[in-house]
């Protein structure tokens, strides 16, 4: 199975559904100056089709870039201190992101480990907040190009295989199983339900 790379030849591939890219972009390596991480972790959000998008509601300032083209990066603020990146996929004008949960630092060790000083070497990018404190990305980098912007993706080694669960933290639509992790991995985060509310 073909991993995703951002070559323009290769971006149509990024406007397929979020939950048939998603895994697609296991083993792709995302690159920000001289830290890579190959990715082992992701999850597919599905746009106004789906209660645990944040663009499920329509376009805000903050969604915006969620809408297309494909091939963009989309950042957030996670409890409002940590970021987190998303590469918005399907067609321009219907919201659908793929969320960067975990991965790898293959290049750039010691740079990652300046950034996370107390992390072990398996958790320096595991997790969507680590991973974007390895790679050195913030919400500056929101709606870069992932072809030509300073955040980039480039082809890794194929996945031969995936598994498949329930997204992490979610309270809307729980139980889609649109996580996607590269077995054995060490990077891979712990999964986690999300905690219920407390009644008023």
């Amino acid at each position: 199975m073909a991993c995703v790379s951002t070559s323009p030849e290769l971006l149509p591939l990024l406007a397929g559904d979020a939950e048939q890219v998603a895994p697609l972009l296991l083993g792709a390596v995302l690159r920000h100056g001289d830290v890579a991480v190959r990715l082992t972790e992701v999850e597919a959000y599905a746009g106004q089709d789906d209660p645990g998008s944040h663009a499920y509601r329509g376009p805000t300032p903050r969604t915006e870039v969620m809408f297309g083209p494909a091939g963009r990066l989309y950042t957030y603020f996670s409890y409002g201190m940590h970021v987190c990146a998303n590469v918005v996929v399907g067609p321009e004008g219907r919201a659908a992101a793929v969320l960067l949960r975990a991965g790898e630092v293959v290049e750039g060790v010691e740079l990652a480990r300046s950034r996370r000083p107390r992390s072990s070497e398996r958790d320096l990018a595991r997790g969507p907040a680590r991973l974007c404190q390895a790679l050195g990305i913030g919400l500056e980098h929101g709606g870069g190009d992932l072809v030509s912007g300073p955040v980039r993706l480039h082809p890794g080694e194929p996945p031969r295989e995936w598994e498949s669960g329930p997204r992490v933290g979610l309270r809307g639509a729980p139980d889609r199983p649109w996580r996607f992790w590269l077995p054995g991995e060490r990077s891979v985060s712990t999964y986690r339900p999300a905690v219920p509310r407390r009644p008023r």
